[in-house]
């Protein structure tokens, strides 16, 4: 498996598609940033062992970027943040379909950064996507937006949605270190930005260690979503290219909608299918042309 990249993406799609619906189930017990902050401290602990070696080999080119680490850990620790708010306030398959839209952002920042050229079809298709988002937050009642204004949760999650876009816009410039000392560093950073909201948080609302079935969840989202995802992710990159990798993406909202259903009896309504076909549709057709032009 380790050499079938499609079979990577599968079991990496799908254990994003997991992260959702693991945290709506978290939700129930565990504070956002509380389970944030423990998250990303259990990654590291799984990691240290394995990466030990990594990192002392990559010292030198760490510290020489130590500025990339802290801002790509931080980004990806307040998508996590942001995700794991949302989740109380709106669904799970409502905040997998809103992950979409992450490559939105990516393709205005290449634009608006590094003046990439947009052709009349990509403006087009980031132009559906926004409108699969519009459908999907607002229940398929456009109207209610613009009266309105967004759900909370779904404003939260598209907030987030703008983190891990940065996050994911500064993986091209990633030093050229070992996957398990940047996956590492990314945690060990997220962690850090996670300890005052977390602290903050435990203020506000007290802290009480949840039962032993909810850390089962919390165990679940360390070791899949955070750590084999991720691997199987990078991995596949290096078989078959990023922007064929990239396309894989659009499977976690179907995984993450499947999922809600299937697990947490969430209801998977027409509006979703007509957000999820939008969303995804306006980004294969905004990055194949990207990839055209590339």
């Amino acid at each position: 498996m380790y050499g079938n990249a499609y079979a990577l993406l599968l079991l990496a799609t799908l254990g994003w598609g997991g992260n959702a619906v693991a945290g709506k189930l978290a939700a129930n017990s565990w504070e956002p940033f509380t389970l944030t902050c423990v998250r990303w401290f259990l990654v590291v602990l799984v990691l240290l062992p394995f990466a030990w070696k990594a990192l002392v080999k990559d010292k030198a080119v760490i510290l020489a970027h130590w500025h990339y680490f802290a801002v790509a850990g931080a980004s990806m620790s307040l998508f996590n943040l942001l995700m794991f708010l949302a989740l109380n306030y709106t669904t799970a398959i409502n905040v997998s379909i809103e992950q979409a839209s992450m490559p939105i952002f990516i393709i205005l920042a290449n634009f608006l950064i590094l003046h990439q050229r947009v052709t009349p079809l990509q403006i087009t298709g980031v132009l559906i996507s926004v409108l699969g988002v519009l459908v999907t937050t607002s229940n398929g009642e456009l109207l209610t937006v613009l009266k309105s204004g967004l759900n909370r949760g779904d404003a939260i999650m598209l907030l987030g949605c703008l983190f891990y876009a940065v996050y994911t816009f500064l993986l091209r410039w990633r030093p050229k270190v070992n996957w398990l000392s940047f996956m590492s560093l990314v945690a060990f950073v997220a962690f850090l930005t996670a300890i005052p909201f977390a602290l903050f948080e435990a203020r506000q609302t007290g802290f009480a260690l949840p039962a032993p079935s909810n850390w089962l969840i919390l165990l679940f989202i360390v070791l899949i979503p955070s750590i084999v995802s991720q691997l199987s992710f990078a991995r596949s990159v290096e078989l078959i290219g990023g922007n064929r990798a990239g396309l894989f993406i659009n499977l976690v909202p179907l995984f993450g909608s499947a999922l809600a259903v299937l697990i947490i009896g969430e209801k998977f309504q027409l509006f979703h299918a007509i957000g999820m076909v939008l969303v995804i549709g306006g980004i294969m057709l905004a990055e194949r042309f990207a990839l055209a032009e590339d």
